[in-house]
């Protein structure tokens, strides 16, 4: 009778144990590329991950990681390392069409990924000494444009060029990292730096807190022209609360924070994940959480949407 009842037991344990396999073999494991650990993009998707680790653990199993950002995010989802990824709209729509930073890639066009949503807006911000007063005026002027062959490289060339100037001949140009283009603006080394972040950002923040200097705005004519020629651009103000150098609001242009995914990842996972990220934002503990919106999840999209992704926007009315 021992002997049964060890028997009975032992099944129960193995049943048990294979019942808990089976469920745990059913939970998606997903590498979310991001950013740096200090970037927006590393923290916004760490508490994203966290919260949709807890409401949907039986489906999925977010793992984020950091990265390169935006170039570095495409090949590591072209090549399998990650499954989801956060980058700029504009470095997505030029991996998909083999156009500008990756028109020498031998590996694109990129058409392994497709698109989730639309997040929040990374701003343009062209800052600059108190002498300058608008984008007219860096001609002849030393203007740091980002990191060279970053994606605010190519925001700089963009905008100058819709203003007649070409970024090569009319202005001294340098290539340097957002915190080092707000030093040299202080010390000044330089006259004007483009800075493409969700503001308020954290160098801008830093070189107001001891330093006055403008933030030149985009006309509407010139927004206009420019989002006309390159469709993933969206209006955009800076508030004035958001920098205390600011006397008034700012009329500038973005780029959009945008989640990707692997073509081949399940549409049934695209769409919990989609509709977690917006329906969840209530609960993730990050500011940039109170720009989620379904109906801008759309905002500055040119490539084709995940079918999980699509499937949620046309439940919620915003995709026909």
């Amino acid at each position: 009778m021992k002997k049964f009842k060890k028997v009975v037991s032992l099944l129960v344990v193995l049943c048990m144990t294979f019942s808990l396999f089976a469920c745990t073999s059913n939970v998606k494991k997903i590498t979310l590329a991001t950013g740096g650990t200090s970037g927006t993009y590393y923290g916004f998707s760490g508490v994203v991950a966290q919260r949709l680790n807890e409401t949907l653990k039986d489906k999925m199993k977010i793992n984020v990681v950091s990265s390169g950002a935006s170039k570095a995010n495409v090949q590591m989802v072209a090549s399998k390392e990650a499954q989801i990824a956060i980058i700029q709209n504009d470095v997505m729509t030029y991996a998909y069409n083999k156009t500008d930073m990756f028109e020498s890639d031998s590996n694109a066009p990129y058409k392994s990924f497709s698109a989730i949503a639309s997040v929040y807006p990374e701003s343009i911000q062209i800052i600059a000494n108190k002498s300058i007063t608008s984008i007219d005026d860096l001609r002849g002027k030393k203007v740091s444009v980002g990191d060279a062959g970053s994606g605010t490289e190519f925001n700089a060339k963009q905008i100058l060029e819709i203003y007649g100037i070409d970024i090569e001949k009319d202005i001294t140009k340098n290539n340097q990292s957002f915190a080092d283009s707000c030093d040299g603006l202080k010390n000044g080394m330089l006259d004007a730096a483009f800075i493409t972040a969700g503001h308020p950002t954290v160098a801008v923040t830093e070189l107001a807190s001891n330093f006055d200097f403008n933030i030149l705005s985009i006309d509407d004519e010139h927004a206009r022209n420019l989002i006309n020629k390159y469709r993933f651009y969206a209006p955009v103000v800076v508030e004035k609360d958001s920098y205390p150098v600011l006397t008034s609001d700012v009329n500038t242009v973005a780029v959009m924070a945008t989640y990707i995914a692997d073509n081949s990842l399940e549409e049934d996972v695209v769409y919990e994940f989609t509709k977690g990220l917006f329906e969840e934002k209530a609960n993730f503990n990050h500011a940039k959480a109170a720009l989620l919106d379904v109906n801008k999840g759309l905002d500055g999209i040119a490539i084709p949407f995940h079918p999980g992704a699509e499937k949620y926007y046309k439940e919620k009315g915003v995709l026909n």
